[in-house]
């Protein structure tokens, strides 16, 4: 049976790699992007539907969510993949720190707009994370915006826990349903998704960095493994996984209560259902 997958962030990095390794004759491959000149040239390259919409801004994502439901009655995967680290703290039009919402608060708001089709689907939602959340994130539930203390580093720590706590909630809530979640750590990639951030960080994933990292496709290998494989078989819905095996976390993100608390504030931030 022929299958639709959504990718986000799929211009560049490990969504154009994934894109790649997922366009299988007969299925539909839908790739979101920012960059309307990579977007397309991709989308033609693969012979993919294409979507654009940046996530700073969430009345394109809102948009986004309503072109995605009227053309695909059914949504098989949806890898939401987009994110990046920022520089200096930024507020965007919808009033939130830039980090917070171009990595949690939109992929949070597509996938609950399209839930019905999702659970409808019995489709698998992967949920791009990172080892960071490890060590980078300084989470305090009443300061998601980093209003008191901002860091670049802390806020994509921050939104990468955030990552992994909304999978363990989408999981608690419509895993039951058939709704089958998972996040993954892609490992260091030599990849653009520090483009917008501080100097030192575009110095650490520069040119000659990238000789020691590795290749976007071997960091999509694990989104490419949950989006192919069988959930309750090969992998358990919920888990956090690199390499495709199952991953060690932090302690918060393992704390059912702060992925309760984290959903409502999201939900609240984003005016979702």
């Amino acid at each position: 049976m022929s299958r639709t997958t959504v990718i986000t962030g799929a211009s560049d990095g490990i969504g154009e790699a994934a894109a790649k390794m997922l366009a299988y004759p007969g299925d539909t491959l839908v790739v979101v992007g920012r960059s309307p000149e990579k977007t397309k040239a991709i989308a033609q390259e693969l012979d993919a539907d294409f979507f654009l919409a940046d996530f700073t801004d969430l009345a394109q994502v809102r948009a986004l969510a309503a072109s995605l439901a009227q053309k695909y009655p059914r949504i098989d995967v949806l890898a939401n993949n987009a994110g990046g680290i920022m520089g200096p703290r930024e507020v965007t039009v919808d009033g939130h720190e830039k980090t917070f919402q171009v990595n949690h608060l939109a992929p949070f708001l597509l996938t609950t707009l399209l839930i019905e089709q999702l659970v409808a689907s019995r489709a698998t939602i992967i949920n791009t994370s990172s080892a960071a959340h490890r060590h980078m994130a300084k989470f305090d539930i009443d300061d998601l915006d980093a209003e008191k203390n901002y860091s670049a580093n802390a806020a994509y720590g921050n939104a990468k826990l955030a990552n992994i706590l909304f999978t363990r909630e989408l999981h608690r809530r419509y895993g039951d349903h058939g709704v089958n979640a998972a996040a993954f750590h892609p490992g260091v990639v030599g990849s653009n998704f520090s483009a917008e951030s501080t100097q030192l960080m575009r110095l650490a994933y520069g040119s000659l960095a990238r000789r020691f990292m590795l290749s976007p496709a071997q960091g999509a290998d694990t989104l490419v493994w949950l989006a192919t494989t069988q959930p309750g078989v090969d992998w358990e819905a919920g888990d956090y996984y690199a390499k495709r095996k199952p991953a060690k976390t932090s302690a918060l993100a393992q704390d059912p209560a702060l992925a309760l608390q984290l959903w409502e504030h999201s939900a609240a931030m984003v005016a979702a259902p």
